[in-house]
């Protein structure tokens, strides 16, 4: 399972969120997870001992209460009301810290963090940093591009012309996100986000022109950084008999599944004389009619047999008049 330690996240983020170590240096290792069950943006929250955030943020009302346990008599060890597993625990508001809560930190080696913030924008800010860090991932083999705001993976086999097919889209306007190894990041159950490497970063390989610089080439809105994936192009390469074969009406809505998020996928023939950009254009637009509840190759059959129908009830009328 994905996880980060106390000190990376310390690193990170110290200076966005203005924070101090205060106590628990010992504890700088512990682990950060995202288990299956509990996705990240639930891992942080206000000090609760009934839902165990593994990070638990103190505000104002919460060392209120911590202040008020130090002078009661009938509370006199935090590991009575800690008695669960605690990763970290920041202080927030620039809240003077508790002399029980330092000790408790210091003695079971659980980090303590202040910071000058107010703890509803901590949480914010840590529950998206990390959702990106502790994001379940993947990589992909293809070219990721942004064709009509629309994240579009182009997979296929080798040779097919791929690279060639992203550079002549990128002419046309569209983006590039990733081209050969596209990490794809489940940053919500129904969200894959796609990114490129830091390495490939910018960088198209065409054979016979080698590896090229798309942001050099075509300018700064040429490249985005990450896109959401919503639709896979599967290019196949096909003859003149597979095209022939090739049902024109088919209605096939295909899905492929990465990291149980299902993505719809769009086959492709490849074959002499095919415009394939203009193809990919139509696909991804068809895509966004879909997504309105249109659909061309339906409405079309409809449309075919009502034509069918009416031809029949004519025939029948004809043929009673016929008989009279």
């Amino acid at each position: 399972m994905p996880s980060i330690t106390v000190r990376q996240l310390y690193q990170d983020n110290q200076h966005k969120l203005q924070m101090n170590w205060t106590a628990g240096t010992a504890g700088s290792d512990n682990r950060i997870v995202a288990g299956a069950d509990k996705h990240a943006l639930a891992l942080v929250g206000h000090l609760n001992f009934i839902h165990h955030n593994q990070i638990q943020v103190l505000g104002v009302a919460e060392v209120d209460y911590l202040l008020k346990l130090e002078q009661s008599e009938h509370v006199s060890n935090l590991a009575q009301l800690f008695d669960f597993p605690i990763v970290l625990i920041i202080v927030a508001n620039d809240l003077a810290v508790p002399n029980t809560l330092r000790d408790y930190c210091h003695t079971h080696n659980v980090p303590l963090l202040t910071s000058k913030l107010e703890s509803p924008y901590l949480m914010d800010v840590l529950r998206i940093y990390l959702q990106k860090m502790l994001a379940v991932s993947t990589i992909k083999h293809g070219v990721f591009l942004d064709v009509f705001e629309i994240g579009v993976l182009l997979i296929g086999e080798s040779g097919l012309g791929k690279s060639e097919l992203a550079l002549e889209l990128i002419s046309r306007g569209h983006s590039l996100v990733a081209d050969d190894a596209v990490e794809l990041h489940r940053t919500a159950p129904e969200v894959l986000e796609g990114r490129c490497p830091p390495i490939l970063r910018d960088f198209l390989e065409v054979r016979g022109l080698g590896v090229l610089n798309i942001r050099h080439m075509f300018g700064e809105t040429s490249i985005r950084p990450k896109k959401q994936l919503k639709l896979i192009i599967n290019l196949i390469p096909a003859n003149d008999e597979y095209m022939k074969q090739l049902d024109r009406l088919s209605i096939r809505s295909e899905t492929e599944s990465i990291l149980n998020v299902a993505i719809r996928k769009v086959v492709l023939p490849v074959a002499a004389g095919r415009n394939l950009a203009v193809l990919v254009e139509a696909a991804v637009r068809n895509y966004i009619l879909q997504l309105r509840g249109k659909d061309s190759t339906k409405e079309f059959l409809e449309r075919h047999q009502e034509v069918m129908k009416a031809e029949s009830l004519n025939q029948e009328d004809t043929d009673h008049e016929s008989d009279d």
